[in-house]
Parts: structure tokens; C-alpha cells; sequence
């Protein structure tokens, strides 16, 4: 009998990580939960602990310890942790075989190097690791022999695109885009748009910060960078195609002209479940692709009007540690607009204004991104402050 994959996941309580444990759930026979970890859901983590039964489970929120202690009083063989350096710890653990990071943002990026250090598999789900520090991540990766194995609908179809290619030269990746909920909107109504407008994703539910990451389309921006560093392309080779019905979810072209892309209906099981089962594909419950109910449309993005996949292609063209300024700048003013504090287009002018502001650094190692994110968030801050006094 073939032995259980044990898999850590990193953000369980988000929408990647919930819909990981319905591919777990589905395939009991071949994959167990070792690890949970949230950030500040201590509800859901308990709820998820229960039906699980990890070996432990992790509250990165140091606050919110007790009270997960006392969700978990009646399951004494659960360990229960918290804090930052827990979740460093629990993915070296021996008998994890594969860490699916799906935590959102910055904070991702400490314990995926420790899980690479470790040799553990990486299911890669936070985009901000390799934002931030592709080049480290990479190398890591190779200096440990650890292999990264794309979560992102996108990455995933290029990924599955490459398979089988491994001598043929990239020409070009196509990288498709939803364009979100305001693809067709002026700049002038998109000026006035609101968080609820922003929140209405025409083809994909996910969390609430990539959500509106998808409606700037800093999120596709981000994607040009992790694809960069995933598939060892300039970013001169990777076109973003606006594909509003999100069916083709990427492809490839070859130097013979060849396109080669993967579709299927928006279902981020798929990805996930590919990323665990690699190289295997395994039956998977849920709708099947009718391409005669599905037209496929294909635009060129406007970037006037979503000037922050501008500016990421800007980032890669500076390198160094400008993706990570851009990343927590962003990060700073997603949060401001999710809580009503920041106009939709003043979020793009904050994180170019940080761009000029912050320290650039051409060759960053670990300690310099951990000090650039600092600075960047303080920046980003100040001038929010500013944009609201004013």
C-alpha cells in the first residue's frame, strides 16, 4: 500500500487552503494533513483541526494562543503553537513530504526558505515569495535540491505546457488575465469605484486582497514577475493576454511557433491537486469544460488605465529589491482601500511615489528585503497619512 504524502499547509483557513483540504479529502487514500497554520482565524484553524487531525497545528497571531488552546482542549493529541518562529519551525518537521505555502504577503517568504532548507517539496501559492526574493528562492532551491511546483492557475498551466518540453526553447509565455471587474470601465468611472465594486470578481472567488490585487491588476503584474523566476524567461518574453471568460488559463509558444496552453473551468482544485500529485493526474469531482457554452476572447491590457502591471514590468526591468518595494507598498495600500482609507487610482500613485522614495539596493540578500519591506511599508504609510490629511 502505497504510503500517505504528509502535507503542511501554510494559510489553511484562506481560499487556496480550503479548497487544498477538499483535494486532500477526496484523495484520503493518498495524502494526510501533518500541519495547519492561520494567521487569526482561530474558528475555522479548530473546525479544520477536528475534522483533520493534524499533528499541529499553528496560530501565527501570538494573541489569539489561548483561545485556540481552549478550541483544542478536547483534542489533547493536537499540539498547538504561536508565533512567527513556529511557523519557521513546524514545516522542518521530518515527516512532511510537501508544504503548500498559500499564506498572502510578505510574511510567506521566512518560512518557505526554512521549508526549502528542510528539502521539503514546495506547493507555491504565495506569489509575494518569489516576488520579493526570486533570485534567493531560487537559489535556495537549487543549492537544496528542492523542487517548487506552481499553485497559481497560471503558473500551473504554463507549467503543465512545459511538460515533456524540456529541450525546446521558449519564445514566448502567454499569460492570460480575467481583467477583472472594471475591464471595461473609463478611467473616470474607475476613479470613483468603491471596495464592494472591486470585490466582485467576474470568474474567480478568491480571498479579499488578491481580489483587489486582480482588479488593479498588480496581481497579473506580480504573476509576470513569479513567471520570470519560475520558467528562467526576461520578461520581454511574457505577453499578458485579457482573457475575460478565464478558461485558457496560460500558454506556451515554442521557436517553431507552436502554442501550447492548458484549459479548463476556474477551479483552483485543479492546480493544487497537480501540484501534490505531480507527475500523476488524478480523477477530480466537479464541472467539466463545454467549449461549445465558452467563447474565447483575447485583449491586450490597457496600461494607462492599470498602471500597476506597469509598474511591476518596471520593477523587473530595475531589479534588485524594487519588487520587493513594490510589493509592500502595495501591500500597505490594499489594506487602506480594503478599509476605506485610500481612493482605487491613489493606490497606484503611493506605490510609484514609494518607488522613488525608497532605498534601491542591485544585488539584496535576505537581511536587505527584510529591512526594504520595513522602509517601504513606512513610506507607503507616511504618504497615505499625507494623501488623507490633504
Amino acid at each position: 500500500m502505497e504510503e500517505k504524502r504528509q502535507i503542511a499547509i501554510l494559510g489553511s483557513t484562506g481560499s487556496i487552503g480550503t479548497q487544498a483540504l477538499e483535494v486532500i479529502e477526496e484523495h484520503s487514500d493518498l495524502y494526510e494533513v501533518y500541519c495547519l497554520t492561520a494567521n487569526n482565524r482561530v474558528e475555522l484553524l479548530a473546525e479544520q483541526a477536528h475534522k483533520f487531525r493534524p499533528a499541529a497545528i499553528v496560530i501565527a497571531n501570538e494573541a489569539r494562543y489561548d483561545e485556540l488552546r481552549r478550541l483544542m482542549s478536547d483534542m489533547p493529541d493536537v499540539k498547538v503553537y504561536a508565533g512567527r518562529q513556529a511557523l519557521d519551525e513546524i514545516v522542518e518537521a521530518g515527516p512532511i513530504n510537501m508544504v503548500l505555502t498559500a499564506m498572502v504577503g510578505f510574511a510567506g517568504l521566512s518560512p518557505t526558505i526554512h521549508a526549502i532548507r528542510a528539502g521539503k517539496a514546495i506547493a507555491l501559492a504565495n506569489k509575494e515569495t518569489l516576488v520579493v526574493a526570486g533570485e534567493l528562492i531560487l537559489q535556495l532551491a537549487q543549492q537544496y535540491h528542492t523542487p517548487i511546483l506552481p499553485v497559481d492557475s497560471e503558473h500551473s498551466a504554463i507549467f503543465q505546457s512545459l511538460v515533456g518540453e524540456d529541450e525546446n526553447p521558449i519564445e514566448k509565455i502567454l499569460l492570460t488575465a480575467s481583467g477583472g471587474p472594471f475591464r471595461t470601465k473609463s478611467m473616470e468611472e474607475i476613479a470613483h469605484v468603491t471596495k464592494a465594486d472591486a470585490l466582485k470578481h467576474p470568474t474567480w472567488d478568491m480571498g479579499a486582497k488578491i481580489t483587489i490585487d486582480s482588479a488593479s491588476m498588480m496581481n497579473k503584474g506580480f504573476e509576470v514577475i513569479e513567471a520570470k523566476w519560475l520558467f528562467g524567461v526576461d520578461a520581454r518574453q511574457i505577453q499578458v493576454l485579457v482573457h475575460p471568460q478565464s478558461i485558457v488559463h496560460s500558454a506556451v509558444q515554442f521557436h517553431d511557433g507552436s502554442v501550447k496552453a492548458q484549459l479548463g473551468v476556474p477551479d483552483m482544485r485543479l492546480p493544487i491537486q497537480y501540484a501534490f500529485s505531480f507527475p500523476r493526474r488524478l480523477p477530480l469531482s466537479g464541472e467539466r469544460l463545454d467549449l461549445f457554452r465558452h467563447p474565447l476572447e483575447f485583449f491586450e491590457p490597457d496600461m494607462e488605465k492599470f498602471r500597476c502591471l506597469a509598474m511591476a514590468y518596471e520593477a523587473i526591468d530595475r531589479g534588485g529589491n524594487m519588487p520587493c518595494i513594490v510589493n509592500a507598498a502595495n501591500e500597505i495600500v490594499n489594506r487602506a482601500f480594503l478599509e476605506d482609507r485610500c481612493g482605487f487610482l491613489q493606490m497606484g500613485d503611493i506605490i510609484a511615489e514609494t518607488m522613488q522614495r525608497a532605498t534601491f539596493d542591485k544585488a539584496p540578500d535576505y537581511d536587505i528585503y527584510v529591512n526594504t519591506d520595513a522602509e517601504a511599508r513606512r513610506i507607503a504609510t507616511e504618504l497615505l497619512t499625507q494623501k488623507i490629511a490633504n
